[in-house]
This record gives structure tokens, C-alpha cells and sequence, in this order.
């Protein structure tokens, strides 16, 4: 089996890396063009150029235009890379009779209420990322390719830069931290998600009709307020010392943003986990692990 992959040297596409390499012939593109082949997704006649010379039997799109806020006035770019390359990809996988693996995003709703959004509840993106995130959903589905598609969200990895690391390197300088709590989610390791993915991999080509549109995040919810809390108070509990004294609550209409964040990115993960017989961890195992790698404790 060959698969290629998009998007290598995200934090995703980083341990996608590592999890599919024993599936079969994996190629790993980034941002730049390796043998003659494109992996920028700003560039579609390259992109299908690629994919055409590849003939992949899985693609894996873990690339995407992820600037919440500069989507806002970079629309045309947002919508080129997360929608129109995702077409793209569709069609091209529909044509060589490939699988299309791709993530999307809990940003594709509105964010009101308290319930965990299911697959099927409309959407209703409140910001140009989620918008050009759905039409690439929509592009997919509409190619009539074989495909998988994991919404996710608050993805963090113990590479590059995260949340986690945020909070703990301005607890070093500053005594007190206004953190926001009335978003509520799942922080989602990129180790889960990956090795998900080559799971499913493995059983959706056993049971085509597998295929679909899932929910993919880590169990239980907190607030970015709570995630704080913990991420701090883990550190110290294991010899970390901070200036910081008070973490405070705030709202989200404290914080002005240009691009508006959903309320609730609560995700239902049922189906998936009916369908593939998978248990999704606590949000808490994977942060702490990831912790302790960034701590080296």
C-alpha cells in the first residue's frame, strides 16, 4: 500500500509520521517540493500534479490554513489552501481510486449551548477559518471519493508550540494570569489522533463502509481556565517554581479576538467509537504525558 502524506511537519502530521509507516510505502510531503513533487497546498496544479505522479492508494491531508484570526483578512488564502486543495485531493483520490483521510474542525459550528455536537447537527461556522474548514468537508462529500474525515479540536503536541507551554512560560514572569472559561472543550493529543488514523486506516479498507464523516477528541471536557489550573499545578507538584499567584476567570468578550471562538467545542465521539470499537483517554492522560515530556520529569 502506498500512502501519501500532506502536511508532514505539522503536529499532526508529525506522529502521522510515526503511526503509519508500518501500514505500507509511506511518502511524507511538506511545504516544499521533494523529487519534483508539491506538497504546497497553496499550489493545486502542483498538488494534483503530485498526487497524479504518486498514484497513492490512501492520501492523508494533514496540512491546512490554520491562522484562526489572520483568516479573517486572509480569506482567499484560508479558502485556496482548506477548501479549493481539498477538492483537489478529492477528486485526485476519486480518480485513482484512492482513500482521502482529512481533519476538519469543531470551528465548523456555532459553538451555542452545552451538548456535544453530533456529526449530524447543522452547521454554522462564526468565523472565515471554520467557513473555508466546512466548504472543504462539503468538497469531499460531494467528489463521491472514499473517504474519512475527523473533526477535532484543541490539538496540542509536546512539539512546537501549544497552550500547555504558553501558561507555563508566562507563570514564570507574571503574577497573575486571566484565562478564559467559559469555552469549553477536550484538549486533544496529535498522538491520539495519529494513531486513531492508522487504525481506522486498517479497518476501513477491511469494511469500506466504514466510511464517513467522525468525531475524533479526547474524553471529558474542560474549560481553557481549568486546562490552566491543571497544566500549573501539575508542574508544581513535580518541582516547578512560578511567580504566578492567581489564575483568574475571565469571559470570553474580555479578550477581544478578530476571529469570533465558539463557546462550546464539545464533540460526540460515539460513533466513532462504536464503529471502530475504540476507547478515547481522559484529556487529563495525555496532557500529563505530554507534561512530563516538556518538563523532562
Amino acid at each position: 500500500m502506498k500512502i501519501l502524506l500532506l502536511g508532514k511537519n505539522g503536529q499532526v502530521g508529525w506522529e502521522l509520521q510515526r503511526s503509519l509507516a508500518p501500514l505500507g510505502e509511506l511518502i511524507s510531503l511538506d511545504r516544499h517540493s521533494v523529487n519534483g513533487l508539491c506538497g504546497d497546498l497553496s499550489d493545486l496544479d502542483g498538488l494534483r500534479a503530485a498526487i497524479r505522479q504518486v498514484r497513492p492508494d490512501v492520501i492523508v491531508n494533514a496540512a491546512a490554513y490554520n491562522s484562526v484570526d489572520k483568516a479573517e483578512c486572509e480569506s482567499e488564502l484560508a479558502d485556496r489552501v482548506n477548501s479549493h486543495a481539498t477538492q483537489v485531493m478529492a477528486e485526485e483520490a476519486r480518480a485513482v481510486g484512492a482513500w482521502l483521510i482529512h481533519y476538519s474542525t469543531d470551528y465548523v459550528f456555532n459553538g451555542q449551548g452545552q451538548a456535544p455536537w453530533q456529526e449530524e447537527d447543522v452547521a454554522g461556522p462564526v468565523n472565515r477559518y471554520g467557513v473555508s474548514k466546512l466548504a472543504g468537508e462539503q468538497a469531499i462529500i460531494a467528489s463521491g471519493c472514499k473517504y474519512l474525515i475527523f473533526r477535532t479540536s484543541w490539538v496540542y503536541s509536546a512539539r512546537g508550540n501549544n497552550f500547555a507551554k504558553t501558561m507555563l512560560h508566562l507563570a514564570k514572569d507574571r503574577e497573575t494570569l486571566n484565562v478564559i472559561a467559559d469555552q469549553i472543550g477536550a484538549p486533544t493529543g496529535a498522538e491520539l489522533i495519529a494513531d486513531v488514523t492508522a487504525l481506522a486506516i486498517r479497518q476501513v479498507l477491511l469494511k469500506p463502509e466504514l466510511a464517513g464523516l467522525y468525531h475524533l477528541v479526547a474524553s471529558g471536557e474542560v474549560s481553557w481556565h481549568e486546562y490552566a489550573c491543571h497544566v500549573i499545578g501539575f508542574a508544581r507538584e513535580n518541582g516547578e517554581e512560578f511567580a504566578v499567584k492567581a489564575i483568574n476567570p475571565i469571559e470570553t468578550t474580555a479578550y477581544p479576538t478578530p476571529a469570533r471562538r465558539p463557546l462550546n467545542s464539545r464533540l460526540n465521539t460515539q460513533k466513532l467509537r462504536d464503529n471502530f470499537s475504540l476507547h478515547l483517554p481522559d484529556w487529563r492522560s495525555g496532557v500529563t504525558r505530554m507534561l512530563r515530556e516538556v518538563l523532562n520529569k
